[in-house]
């Protein structure tokens, strides 16, 4: 792999500090890039324009949508951003490159039903059922991200104050206020016995939520329980954005102020929250053809 891209994770990572997620995803496009000027026999620091621009229609022919196009453009345009910062290279390649706009899709959201039903999944009876039902219940009761779940610690949570203490994207911390069948679910889980009995397996993680061994939860192992719960009521393909998205379309269905909502989920732009007033609309319409007599 490139110097240069092997540089701009090392940055992304310890100057930057983005989200595992997002690092992986750049270094994803940017591999892709770095082989296919390998294949035309081009370092990264010398493609041009055209050559940038043979890599986009490349993509296209290949059956890419125009989804991935715009992300590996992205991912690709960041890379030069930093090396013309570093004084590598004069001009960013790619700054008159235009590619068509990806259509945006609405998040899928949950129905107040499934989401009743599906908290009813866990047996609260079994120290398992009982991690879980707290962490789903956190996931939609605080519309947190898998990744900010896991890293939540004991001392993150504010029971007095109730709020729970969130790292998200960037660092960037928040407080998110934690109350009703959320707070019963975690104060059980987390003073009832059920995690204690998890932490004596483990060598005393300070997590809020543990596995098996006592170590703190995996972002993947979330997302395997999120699916199970799920297929346990008859949704296919649940993950834990889709209960993100479900909070935060609920909250504003219920009267919730959008400014609000964009300060609980961690927005750092408030157009980002306003995808949920499109998926408010566009939920009030389903449920009225459905619903009404004669829609």
């Amino acid at each position: 792999m490139s110097n240069i891209i092997m540089r701009y994770e090392d940055y992304l990572i310890h100057t930057k500090h983005a989200s595992d997620n997002t690092v992986a995803s750049y270094m994803r496009d940017l591999r892709q890039y770095a082989s296919y000027l390998g294949s035309e026999g081009i370092d990264v620091l010398d493609a041009d324009q055209d050559v940038v621009s043979g890599y986009m229609n490349s993509m296209k022919a290949n059956g890419k949508s125009a989804a991935t196009i715009s992300r590996a453009l992205a991912s690709i345009k960041s890379l030069y951003i930093f090396a013309v910062q570093n004084r590598e290279i004069e001009e960013n390649p790619i700054h008159n490159i235009k590619i068509d706009k990806a259509e945006k899709k609405l998040p899928q959201i949950l129905t107040g039903k499934e989401v009743e039903l599906l908290l009813q999944q866990p047996k609260v009876t079994e120290m398992k059922g009982c991690r879980d039902k707290a962490m789903l219940e956190i996931l939609y009761g605080c519309g947190l991200r898998a990744s900010e779940l896991v890293s939540l610690d004991m001392g993150c949570i504010d029971f007095a104050g109730g709020v729970v203490r969130v790292l998200g994207k960037g660092s960037r911390e928040r407080f998110v206020p934690i109350s009703g069948t959320a707070e019963t679910a975690l104060k059980a889980y987390a003073y009832g016995g059920s995690r204690a009995e998890l932490s004596m397996k483990g060598k005393g993680s300070p997590a809020v939520f543990l596995n098996a061994r006592g170590a703190r939860m995996t972002r993947q192992a979330v997302h395997r329980i999120v699916a199970h719960a799920g297929e346990a009521v008859g949704i296919a393909d649940l993950h834990p954005h889709m209960l993100r998205h479900s909070f935060a379309t609920h909250m504003l269905e219920g009267g919730a102020d959008l400014r609000a909502i964009q300060e609980m989920l961690g927005h750092s732009d408030i157009s980002t929250t306003q995808i949920y007033t499109h998926v408010s609309r566009a939920h009030i319409r389903e449920e009225y053809l459905s619903a009404h007599p004669r829609a």
